[in-house]
């Protein structure tokens, strides 16, 4: 099934967290239109995401960003093939937002719905920006609410090979940032202020050296941070969080090697907010020179968006692999 172009226009919809996007993707490569809508200053005095404030802005959103993607590609909802949304992991209240409003354009245009894993949805992020879709390929995925390692076997086979046991590394930076005064979101404070440091020496200890174990823990380097500052109130933070974020990467980039020597797979793939982290592309940089690649997404597409929405879902598309209208929403992946 596909419009009268030949093409297959795919709707997309994102609103797990705290922001709300509607994209138009076609043939699940070519972005049309990738609206989104940051709800940061809506936070930022809370120091993270409130789920009540988050969801009401969603459905404040959503419906005119849905018709801006639209009139982007000067497209009717007509012209549409599918609709798709995040349906989990997330905020229950926000997810519903998407959802239910995909459930109501799949049942008023008579078209499919496609709930999609957001998780998942990151890890196809690459293959939106020139990169021909190919599996198997090893994903580690990094953001606020997540840290995990996958084998991808192919759309819906994901093979977790690890995860955090406590924090997420996004969520680490954001409590490094709080509790060192630089406000919130703490990514790009912290990445910006390790910039100034002029010793770049690295006095935390590394995380997890076990060779072969495939967890990642963020608590403890948290608190070492928290510790290191009460017993050294004179000492810069730009040297502090410098050393922090050294320690807090370096694993990321052990762990994502580590999987893809043991399974043999040399094409890799790092996405979500922390992937839009300068240092830790640098780092991988230094690691990758013996394997083939690691596909690494522009930084606006390693934030929570519509286009990698749309874009999963039509390898689900053209699998005829369909959601009922019964699809619930979970905070789980």
């Amino acid at each position: 099934m596909s419009n009268k172009s030949g093409q297959i226009i795919g709707l997309g919809l994102e609103s797990s967290c705290d922001e709300t996007s509607a994209s138009i993707v076609i043939d699940g490569r070519k972005i049309i239109s990738n609206r989104i809508y940051s709800q940061v200053e809506l936070h930022c005095e809370y120091s993270g995401v409130v789920p009540e404030i988050a969801s009401r802005a969603h459905l404040e959103k959503i419906n005119n960003l849905i018709e801006m993607a639209l009139d982007d590609g000067k497209f009717k909802f007509s012209d549409l093939d599918y609709v798709a949304a995040t349906n989990r992991p997330g905020l229950i209240g926000s997810l519903l937002i998407a959802l239910q409003s995909a459930k109501a354009i799949s049942f008023a245009l008579n078209i499919p719905l496609i709930a999609v894993n957001h998780l998942e949805a990151h890890l196809y992020a690459p293959f939106l920006e020139g990169n021909e879709p190919a599996y198997p390929f090893i994903g580690l995925l990094v953001s606020g609410g997540n840290t995990a390692l996958y084998r991808v076997n192919g759309p819906g086979e994901m093979i977790l090979i690890g995860k955090t046991v406590d924090d997420a590394v996004g969520e680490a930076f954001d409590k490094v940032s709080k509790y060192i005064g630089l406000g919130y979101p703490g990514g790009p404070l912290v990445e910006n202020l390790a910039k100034e440091s002029r010793l770049k020496k690295v006095f935390f200890p590394k995380i997890l050296t076990d060779p072969d174990d495939t967890r990642f823990s963020y608590s403890g380097l948290k608190t070492a941070v928290i510790n290191y500052i009460k017993q050294n109130p004179g000492q810069e933070k730009s040297e502090i969080v410098y050393s922090f974020q050294e320690r807090a990467l370096e694993l990321l980039v052990r762990r994502l090697f580590t999987a893809a020597r043991k399974s043999g797979i040399k094409k890799m793939l790092v996405a979500g907010g922390v992937a839009a982290n300068g240092r830790l592309r640098e780092l991988i940089e230094t690691e990758r020179k013996n394997y083939e690649e690691v596909l690494i997404p522009s930084p606006l597409m390693c934030t929570d968006n519509a286009a990698m929405i749309a874009g999963i879902s039509y390898q689900y598309y053209i699998r005829n692999i369909f959601d009922s209208f019964a699809t619930d929403v979970s905070p789980k992946p």
